[in-house]
């Protein structure tokens, strides 16, 4: 499982930001009626937000949007209501303006892919795959996730428990759920209320479905701030330093390159901001080495990783402040950006 219109950015001190500017504010998702626009120039005049004392008329707007592009990381230009959820985002459209590359909501998730609205299909390794067809992305909640619990895995209400009291500083921000396959933990995150927005992301396009009907069944869901984005983990489309939270629950053993993809999550978090996942381990301290070789052996086609590569790997790319807990062959780990 490697691998929404959104609110509009709020600047307290200053009531419109530069195209060109290289600041990137902090992710904040305001309410429906609150949008950042461009002052009227030769190419803005005729789309901008129009209020009147007797009738507030909403037109198509252009506004510095909170997701950025996939090729350069420039914030993308949005054109549609605000909003993060799904009436929004499929209403929305969105460019780069340096790239002059589009990019819409296909099918139920708004695409951020590199190879968005190409006909272009590009070899992923087998687990990759795995997690994009139809049949495990149906049966994730329907009986696949249940046998982590084998592998020492607590169980999704108890990981969320766990995960929420490592977010505790990111209270109020914004939280990416990154691989979140059908939406599992992406929809306990945003019905929690913790979050101005949650962004549900995996490289999957049926898992994304699935999270979608399951987001359907549910009212309160349907009105929450959670938006569905398909893209891959290793080109995240955030700015740098802009998101409060990201999650990663049982993923890091499915990507391509670990490394890459908690680079590219450094990449995105503010200083301050909180990493928590949860994957299996290679084998852990109590492990016996009769089952040491042989998970080596499975371990040279899948990414499972050793207590100490994880928290060298957090360390490698700028994060501190590790922790973690471990129950067999489960971990759950939590670092941050200073």
């Amino acid at each position: 499982m490697a691998s929404s219109p959104l609110h509009g950015l709020q600047f307290p001190k200053c009531h419109f930001l530069s195209l060109k500017s290289q600041f990137h504010p902090r992710l904040r998702f305001p309410s429906y009626s609150s949008k950042l626009t461009i002052p009227a120039t030769n190419t803005t005049r005729s789309s901008l937000v129009t209020d009147t004392d007797s009738d507030r008329k909403e037109v198509q707007a252009i506004e510095v949007d909170s997701f950025a592009c996939p090729i350069c990381y420039e914030p993308l230009i949005r054109k549609g209501p605000s909003g993060l959820n799904l009436s929004a985002i499929y209403r929305s459209g969105f460019n780069c303006k340096r790239c002059r590359k589009s990019y819409s909501s296909k099918d139920k998730y708004l695409d951020l892919t590199v190879t968005s609205g190409l006909e272009y299909n590009e070899h992923q390794p087998i687990l990759t795959e795995l997690f994009r067809s139809p049949f495990v992305s149906f049966f994730y909640e329907r009986g696949w996730r249940q046998n982590f619990n084998l592998g020492g895995f607590p169980g999704p209400e108890e990981e969320f428990k766990m995960a929420q009291d490592y977010f505790q500083s990111a209270k109020g921000g914004c939280l990416v759920d990154v691989s979140c396959g059908s939406g599992l933990f992406s929809r306990k995150f945003a019905k929690s209320g913790t979050y101005s927005g949650v962004v549900a992301l995996d490289f999957s396009e049926n898992m994304l479905r699935q999270c979608y009907d399951f987001i359907n069944k549910d009212d309160t869901l349907l009105k929450a701030n959670l938006g569905l984005v398909r893209a891959d983990v290793c080109r995240l489309p955030f700015s740098s330093g802009s998101v409060d939270a990201v999650h990663a629950g049982a993923a890091l053993h499915c990507w391509p390159s670990p490394s890459n993809s908690v680079a590219e999550i450094s990449r995105i978090l503010r200083s301050g901001g909180i990493f928590v996942g949860s994957t299996f381990l290679r084998y852990s301290s109590t492990t016996p080495m009769i089952v040491r070789s042989f998970r080596e052996i499975v371990a040279r086609t899948n990414s499972f990783l050793t207590e100490e590569e994880i928290e060298g790997l957090c360390m490698s790319c700028g994060l501190i402040n590790y922790t973690s807990k471990v129950h067999q062959s489960f971990i759950i780990f939590s670092a941050q950006k200073p």
